[in-house]
């Protein structure tokens, strides 16, 4: 006697998309390229306008739109080493493939660590792009290097904090809303079945 196996035996399961973990894809990628573009015109708009230009006074004695060409990382650090480029890029790629893998992974019930991630990658990408294309002419030679062009005196008759740009503010966005959404929300929420477990 044959027995005809029913409709739901032979079909093989639907997988539906984790529309949470869509959501969470969807805000890192706008974080990502909205910092990313923003970046990028507002370096080409220094390169082009402030690279021979006396700074531009936005608020006087406290901030400044001022040209400078960071051969090294934040603040300066490693300028001038031949091994800088190289190293920072490598660390560069390496961030960004790990914030890739925590869009992956995270719980997707709060999406500002998401956004958080996505203004990293954004960051990371802007100066990446200016370490792999960006070339200047220092002391006859040329270098690869950072625009930077953002100046601010956090008080009256100090030094200026070190020259940083949109890619730098994208950055401590990103690490200081990651932070606490590692802290606290890291871990997925349980489910009713599990709490009551």
């Amino acid at each position: 006697m044959l027995v005809q196996a029913s409709d739901s035996a032979t079909k093989p399961p639907v997988v539906t998309a984790d529309p949470g973990r869509r959501r969470a894809v969807i805000a890192a990628s706008i974080a990502t390229v909205a910092f990313l573009a923003l970046d990028l015109w507002t370096k080409n708009w220094a390169w082009h306008t402030l690279r021979d230009a006396p700074r531009i006074a936005v608020i006087k004695k406290w901030f400044y739109l001022d040209f400078s060409f960071n051969t090294g990382s934040a603040f300066g650090f490693l300028r001038g080493h031949d091994f800088s480029r190289p190293l920072f890029i490598a660390i560069t790629l390496a961030t960004v493939v790990y914030m890739a893998t925590l869009v992956r992974k995270l719980p997707t019930e709060r999406l500002y660590g998401f956004v958080a991630i996505g203004c990293i990658i954004g960051g990371a990408l802007g100066n990446l792009h200016d370490r792999l294309l960006r070339q200047m002419l220092l002391n006859g030679e040329p270098k690869h290097g950072v625009v930077d062009f953002i100046q601010v005196y956090y008080a009256q008759g100090s030094p200026a904090w070190p020259n940083f740009n949109i890619a730098d503010v994208a950055l401590v966005i990103g690490v200081l809303l990651l932070i606490p959404f590692l802290m606290f929300h890291a871990e997925p929420q349980p489910t009713p079945a599990s709490s009551r477990a």
